[in-house]
């Protein structure tokens, strides 16, 4: 379940990435320093833009830290661009590409822990379903909603990207 999840993480990633490349592409259609999306957020107590693609990654990066163990780049959240968040954004695919299957094994028991947490802690499943799922899939949609909401010509299938559909069964 593990490994398939981060799969579906990678594909969101990438969805953000075009993203990020069609509100270039609409800042400059419309005369605008496209770098401005940076700092627009849908309420006054909300992360702004940049913010939310940062935890994206970030919550897809961690994630995979806590439930395989294994070490991931700190990244300093200085992105100023679109450029650069999309690098920072292709930066964590390239990190959920080196995972497989077998370093998910004993995920669900690990012990998960952040220092904002003061002490408490949580087994791995109860972690990646009430935290690390639920957090993702939060930022990624309001990065999309940021970007909808400023003109950017996006649509569902922009959000959900290729899906795998199958022709019926034979009789």
């Amino acid at each position: 379940m593990y490994f398939e999840t981060f799969g579906q993480f990678k594909k969101q990633l990438a969805q953000l990435r075009t993203w990020l490349d069609l509100a270039k592409k609409h800042g400059e259609a419309k005369k605008f320093d496209p770098n401005l999306f940076l700092g627009f957020r849908l309420a006054p107590d909300q992360f702004a833009f940049a913010r939310q693609v940062q935890l994206t990654c970030d919550t897809a990066k961690n994630a995979a830290k806590f439930l395989t163990g294994k070490d991931v780049p700190a990244q300093p959240d200085t992105e100023q661009t679109l450029d650069e968040l999309a690098t920072r954004v292709s930066s964590v695919i390239a990190i959920l590409d080196g995972l497989s299957a077998k370093d998910f094994e004993g995920a669900a028991t690990r012990t998960v822990s952040q220092p904002r947490w003061e002490g408490k802690w949580m087994p791995g499943a109860d972690y990646f379903l009430q935290h690390a799922l639920p957090n993702f899939y939060f930022h990624v949609s309001h990065c999309y909603a940021l970007l909808r909401h400023n003109g950017v010509n996006l649509g569902k299938k922009d959000y959900l990207g290729a899906v795998d559909r199958r022709d019926p069964p034979a009789p």
